[in-house]
């Protein structure tokens, strides 16, 4: 009994000492007590710009109609954002998740950094999480006249920054996942990609296949609202209350070096011959036109009080309930949740043709994530779902042609496109996972594009870039996969991994993280 007394003692001590220290760090590393000084408005669109002039007579021809470009290719999707940059008149609006201190990450900062010179007033909302060894230089670029850059649910503590989940997990649990830029209030990009190397595929190494949408008409106002309800949230907080102040020219120093690199040379070639740029110039931009709607979370998720009617998973799985003949989903992290694998089972039962593509286990880059998703595979499969997992293509380049539509040569899926009944598609953040759902904030377009729905069921069709996940007689799962020489290979554990990735995945498997994954 004594014994039992001072291991109770002990433990009381420790929850204690764990309180005060816990306490105490919240106390030495507050939030500021003001967010920012002022609100802040996007202002109206400019038609009077190269951008606007460029896109105003297309506009005009389909009033209410949303005009939108898919950008599957990596570099074409990089030199998309540089020429906006350099084309906007008057503002430019962007936020991302992760902006990467790298070539393509400081040479797009760098084109930030030059249009605020210009005279074009910039607007960039930053999730905190994403942007690591970046301060001094975003520091730098809010320091500039007619550049504010805002920081989205902030960790006080700046170095160790992961040391702040010690005392301050349950807010800095959230993150916002939401990417979009606009231009002069007349042209939006959305979509998957953050901003980094490994997400505009160029030059050799880990790339991640991905999608992103150009998107002009009314749908850009809805995203410049949108925009402006995350900048004026609870959780943006002004940069110069968060980071330390910084002057000089080194956004425009470590621009130039990374250009001077052997990737960086490439980047800027792409920048220079750059198809989108003369299509802007001579008003002959390749739109597929049809009706279309912004779906984003509201911002008050970043600090977990939406309600179920202001959140994007509940939208999405309301049009998936609705498909009759075909849905089609692409996303890099899937973990469906029981409510999530009964609906697509129900489908899949019912004669609608569900087709289903993630990242296998030696192609994810998020390991738990997978651990998460394995325990649905068996009941999806036997419901009718069509189960693919992406090859991780390190070192083979094969003729693919569902690679080659999400971004090119590359390593990773990364993508979330989702095809509704071969009419209607979405692209966007948001991964089908209890993250995306309940936790980080997202955004994507759902958009009137049967020729995208068509080109993605298509790849699916006959996938050599995928194996097709079955069960077979003993009711085990089993991989195949369709080789270029016409082959079919059989593989009764996750191919290509090892044994000791396969334990470690089952292990992770049976710890309660899908919640939070």
């Amino acid at each position: 009994m004594k014994r039992l007394m001072n291991i109770l003692v002990a433990a009381i001590a420790l929850v204690f000492v764990v309180f005060v220290v816990i306490s105490g760090l919240r106390m030495a590393f507050p939030l500021p007590v003001e967010n920012f000084a002022e609100p802040g408005k996007s202002l109206p669109p400019d038609w009077n710009g190269p951008l606007g002039q460029a896109i105003w007579p297309a506009v005009q021809l389909h009033p209410g109609l949303t005009g939108v470009m898919p950008l599957t290719d990596g570099r074409a999707a990089f030199t998309a954002r540089a020429v906006l940059a350099q084309e906007a008149a008057s503002t430019i609006d962007a936020q991302y998740y992760i902006w990467q201190d790298d070539t393509t990450g400081l040479m797009l900062l760098d084109e930030l950094r030059t249009a605020a010179d210009r005279g074009v007033r910039v607007r960039l909302l930053l999730d905190d999480n994403g942007i690591p060894g970046l301060d001094t230089l975003l520091a730098e670029l809010d320091g500039l006249p007619n550049a504010e850059v805002r920081i989205f649910n902030p960790f006080t503590l700046r170095k160790p920054k992961l040391l702040s989940y010690v005392f301050d997990f349950q807010r800095l649990n959230r993150r916002m996942h939401n990417k979009s830029m606009t231009a002069d209030g007349v042209i939006s990009l959305v979509g998957g990609r953050n901003i980094g190397d490994i997400y505009f595929e160029y030059g050799e190494g880990t790339h991640y296949f991905d999608v992103d949408a150009l998107a002009v008409g009314p749908i850009v106002n809805s995203i410049a609202a949108s925009f402006d309800a995350y900048w004026n949230s609870g959780s943006a907080y002004a940069a110069n209350r968060i980071l330390a102040s910084a002057t000089g020219e080194e956004i425009a120093k470590a621009a130039e070096e990374a250009r001077e690199t052997a990737l960086g040379v490439g980047y800027q070639r792409a920048i220079e011959e750059n198809a989108l740029a003369r299509r802007l110039q001579a008003r002959n931009v390749p739109l597929e036109w049809g009706l279309g709607k912004l779906l984003v979370d509201d911002p008050s998720k970043g600090l977990g009080h939406a309600t179920d009617d202001q959140i994007v998973v509940e939208k999405l799985l309301a049009v998936a309930a609705e498909c009759k003949t075909s849905l089609d989903l692409v996303s890099a992290y899937f973990i469906p949740g029981p409510r999530g694998a009964e609906l697509l089972q129900k489908l899949a039962r019912t004669g609608v043709r569900t087709r289903i593509l993630t990242n296998s286990l030696d192609a994810t880059d998020v390991m738990p994530v997978h651990a998460a998703y394995m325990g649905y595979r068996k009941g999806l499969i036997k419901s009718g779902v069509e189960l693919f997992e992406l090859k991780a293509m390190r070192e083979e380049h094969v003729e693919r042609s569902l690679p080659e539509m999400l971004a090119g040569s590359a390593s990773g899926l990364h993508a979330k496109v989702f095809a509704f009944d071969g009419l209607r598609v979405f692209i966007g953040s948001y991964n089908l996972d209890p993250r995306s759902a309940r936790l980080n904030t997202e955004m994507g377009l759902l958009i009137e594009s049967p020729s995208i729905a068509k080109r993605l069921s298509e790849q699916l069709d006959n996938p050599i870039f995928a194996y097709r996940v079955q069960t077979d007689e003993s009711d085990a799962l089993v991989w195949f996969e369709n080789s270029v020489d016409g082959k079919t290979l059989r593989y009764v554990f996750d191919p290509k991994s090892s044994f000791v990735k396969r334990a470690t995945a089952r292990l992770v498997s049976r710890l309660p993280l899908e919640w939070m994954l």
